[in-house]
């Protein structure tokens, strides 16, 4: 790992199709649901960073693996941090939705 890779952001697309290959894994869109409801990845589930508390209606189990995205990766990499200290033991930041490049539900 060089210097530049501590300043490397997530790349969603490459977060999507690796929760595509994990059995029961959970995308997790925490933006408003105003923004969810302008565009998000097809079968994510909406859980605004302001009500992370509210997660176990997505992800009931805290080991059920969980891809968070956001518009930048900003509040993604909030909603990690605080989701490992609800305990959940499987979070990966995948970072913004404005670089995603994937099919786009509204």
């Amino acid at each position: 790992m060089g210097i530049f890779d501590l300043f490397k952001q997530p790349d969603i697309n490459q977060g999507v199709k690796e929760a595509q290959r994990v059995p029961g894994a959970v995308v997790l869109d925490v933006r408003t649901p105003q923004e969810y409801r302008e565009g998000h990845v097809p079968g994510s589930k909406n859980v605004p960073l302001q009500t992370i508390d509210k997660v176990a209606s997505a992800a009931g189990n805290k080991e059920t693996a969980l891809f968070v995205y956001c518009y930048s990766g900003a509040r993604s990499r909030q909603a990690v941090s605080l989701l490992q200290r609800m305990g959940y033991t499987n979070v990966t930041n995948i970072g913004g939705i404005a670089t995603y490049s994937g099919k786009v539900e509204q």
